[in-house]
């Protein structure tokens, strides 16, 4: 479900952001970025699954 896949990005982007601030790791930083990107995809796809129940109801 897109539902648990946005919160799972979301979950990846704060462990990877908290390792980037406070441990400096620059992988983290990486990692960070593509789990926003994930996330950007994921809120795009859940947008239209949303409008789609709403005209069907």
């Amino acid at each position: 479900m897109t539902h648990d896949q946005i919160i799972s990005a979301y979950e990846s982007y704060l462990a990877e952001n908290e390792s980037f601030e406070t441990k400096n790791v620059k992988a983290a930083a990486a990692r960070a970025r593509k789990a926003l990107g994930e996330l950007g995809k994921l809120a795009k796809t859940r947008r239209a699954e949303i409008q789609e129940r709403k005209l069907s109801l």
